[in-house]
């Protein structure tokens, strides 16, 4: 079986518009996408106050539409037309705020004028707006009218996972390859529609291929909070995983890359580096620790 460029694109262009974010509406509609093409997918859901190792699953977030106003009802910056607009996880509000602030809550990138950062406050409660420095140049009132129309209170967190058996030994629980991929972004091609898109078509083509003794499981969680609620929930299953993969921003014209485990000697270390360098020109970078910016 066989998957063309146009599979792929066409992929990110049905999930593209979504709006997501580590729980609501958008990633739920993500995880059916996935499984009306995905044969085997499951998608869980865990209730808001549930505890996961040391962590608690937060409350669920929705956006029903989110804006800056002049006092005369000019809309200046627009949810709708760009949902990069508002910070994941905003608290509602519906005040008029002076410019100093307005200003305390909202980010861009002077250095990028023309582009708007993607900004999270998941576990802090607050709100805020990103927009390009061109538009921030812009707001020059002494006040404005702050309208941010979101749901904050129980719900679920979901998340989506399909095991590709292995045939041998017959009986037996193999070992398994874990392939995680993060389904949290709203409008973010690269990072990471086009993991998803790929996943998709990884399961739809190992269907079709004999596993005879590795099974193969995918995770599409949310970020952090997905991986620690999967762990917390599936810790039976960890003596099984020989390896694990993450699945990011595979969609960009630059070369494979490649980041090593915390320690650098897996297995797993020694097969992507033939892989990645060798077969394919890419290149592999020791293992950083993550900062949410």
């Amino acid at each position: 079986m066989e998957t063309s460029p146009e599979i792929l694109y066409r992929h990110v262009e049905n999930i593209f518009p979504v709006f997501r974010s580590i729980t609501g509406r958008g990633i739920r509609q993500t995880l059916e996408y996935i499984f009306d093409l995905t044969e085997g997918f499951e998608i869980h859901h865990v209730a808001s106050g549930t505890r996961v190792l040391d962590w608690t699953v937060p409350d669920e977030w929705n956006v029903n539409g989110a804006t800056i106003r002049r006092t005369n009802g000019e809309v200046v910056i627009d949810w709708a037309r760009c949902n990069l607009h508002l910070v994941h996880y905003s608290i509602p509000v519906c005040a008029r705020v002076s410019r100093g602030e307005l200003e305390k809550h909202l980010h861009w990138l002077p250095d990028q004028p023309e582009l708007i950062p993607y900004r999270t406050s998941y576990y802090n409660h607050d709100w805020g707006f990103c927009l390009s420095a061109k538009q921030h140049a812009q707001l020059t009132d002494e006040e404005y009218d702050i309208d941010i129309r979101t749901e904050l209170g129980p719900g679920h967190l979901s998340y989506g996972e399909v095991l590709i058996p292995a045939t041998h030994p017959p009986g037996e629980k193999a070992d398994e390859v874990l392939f995680s991929v993060h389904c949290c972004h709203p409008s973010l091609a690269n990072d990471n529609a086009s993991s998803i898109a790929i996943a998709i078509e990884l399961i739809r083509n190992l269907r079709n291929m004999p596993c005879r003794h590795l099974s193969y499981r995918f995770l599409f969680i949310p970020g952090t909070i997905g991986s620690i609620t999967w762990l917390a929930r599936n810790r039976h299953t960890l003596r099984h995983i020989r390896h694990g993969l993450v699945m990011s921003c595979l969609g960009d014209d630059g070369s494979p890359t490649y980041k090593q485990s915390r320690q650098g000697d897996a297995a797993i270390d020694r097969y992507a580096a033939y892989l990645v360098e060798t077969r394919w020109g890419g290149k592999v970078v020791p293992f950083e620790p993550y900062t949410n910016r």
